[in-house]
């Protein structure tokens, strides 16, 4: 699949102001597709600012040394002049948005989503997607490039960035020949791997390191090894000294475990939602799992936001999992 780059061309001829958003909780490949992607358009003689419902999680700040990203209500409070064009990356569903979505849909002006996710819903927007991209990282590089921007150590290391964490360092499926070739060209560009690997895997807190023990430790089997669980209860993170973006790709360590084929993390939130996340190295589909709870993702990995308490929530998950894996298993 490869994304039509045309439609985007034309709203950057004719349009100035550009408003950048992208999912709650982001990720690196959010943030980072956001600031590579306000470097494309600045390139570009654009005004660009880029705001988020939630504010950007502590391990993730380096990659916005300017403190270009703005949460919402700092940019509302500052009665800004309206955008132009609205761009949401990293995501096309309106329930991963938060408050962004309320603000997009009393928009009056155009949409676009730059997006590599499988799932989407109708955000009345010019869709630039490729959900064979392994990161919208790779996407915004491949806009820049339709619009004829050079490649500057601006664009390229958050979006190295972006690619790098969402192929898990370059060691999932996903990657292929294609995708060492465009990190070269990043790494060419002023893309330094090494200071930006220290920086997400090299520092943790004290806290981090606690909270990790504390999910380790509940890690349950089940199915011959094949199922692999845990949970994140919210007094877990006063007691450690953790935050929320602390869990992030936890998950990853219990699918390393020899044998298992999916994983699953339940992590309860402050609202008393359950925030849910699968990984799978097998048939077994994560984003169509993640669907029946109201969220997506990838095959090999998705998440959703559930209702809690968080027991129950782990016992309707659970139990979904099971079924869909058994009947897996009755077709091999």
């Amino acid at each position: 699949m490869t994304v039509n780059w045309d439609p985007l061309k034309k709203l950057v001829q004719q349009e100035q102001r550009f408003l950048l958003t992208s999912h709650v909780r982001p990720d690196c490949d959010a943030l980072g597709s956001e600031l590579a992607m306000a470097g494309v358009l600045r390139a570009c003689n654009k005004d660009v600012v880029i705001v988020n419902d939630h504010p950007t999680p502590p391990n993730l700040a380096f990659i916005d040394p300017k403190r270009e990203i703005t949460p919402l209500d700092t940019y509302q409070a500052g009665s800004p002049q309206p955008p132009d064009v609205v761009i949401v990356l990293d995501t096309s569903a309106w329930v991963q948005l938060g408050r962004m979505a309320e603000y997009i849909r009393a928009f009056k002006g155009k949409v676009a989503v730059v997006d590599h996710h499988v799932g989407e819903d109708d955000l009345d927007a010019v869709l630039l997607k490729d959900t064979s991209a392994e990161a919208t990282g790779r996407l915004v590089i491949e806009a820049a490039e339709a619009l004829g921007v050079p490649l500057t150590t601006e664009i390229a290391s958050p979006a190295f960035a972006a690619l790098a964490t969402d192929t898990g360092w370059f060691r999932f499926a996903s990657v292929r020949g294609d995708t060492y070739r465009l990190a070269g060209k990043m790494v060419d560009a002023g893309a330094d791997p090494a200071a930006i690997y220290a920086q997400l895997y090299e520092r943790d807190t004290v806290g981090r390191v606690r909270l990790r023990g504390v999910i380790l430790s509940r890690v349950a089997v089940e199915l011959e090894g094949k199922l692999v669980h845990t949970y994140v209860e919210t007094a877990d993170f006063e007691r450690t000294g953790a935050v929320y973006s602390d869990t992030e790709d936890v998950v990853n360590m219990t699918l390393a475990i020899e044998g298992t084929e999916v994983a699953v993390i339940f992590v309860e939130q402050p609202t008393g939602e359950v925030k849910v996340s699968f990984r799978s190295r097998s048939l077994f589909n994560c984003s169509e799992m993640a669907s029946r709870f109201g969220g997506g993702g990838h095959k090999a990995a998705a998440g959703a936001m559930v209702e809690g308490p968080l027991e129950s929530a782990r016992e309707r998950v659970l139990e979904a999992v099971r079924e869909e894996m058994a009947r897996l298993a009755g077709k091999r």
